[in-house]
């Protein structure tokens, strides 16, 4: 690491992006992923659309028991 930096033309705030909403990797354990990308292969869909729509239907699930 150097002992100093030159920021003479550096521009405050380059990067920053007020509305920026970051998704989270998410892990599955190898078990679970091989089930739904094979079940997804046999539906003729992505595994993402597949997983979307079971977290829907659950989400649906969890709103109906609650109210």
């Amino acid at each position: 690491m150097k002992d100093e930096y030159d920021f003479s033309n550096a521009e405050r705030g380059k990067f920053f992006k007020p509305n920026l909403r970051l998704i989270p990797p998410v892990r599955l354990d190898p078990e679970i992923l091989e089930f739904l990308a094979t079940r997804a292969e046999a539906r003729g869909t992505t595994l993402n659309q597949l997983i979307n729509q079971l977290l829907k239907n659950d989400i649906e699930s969890i709103r109906a028991a609650a109210g």
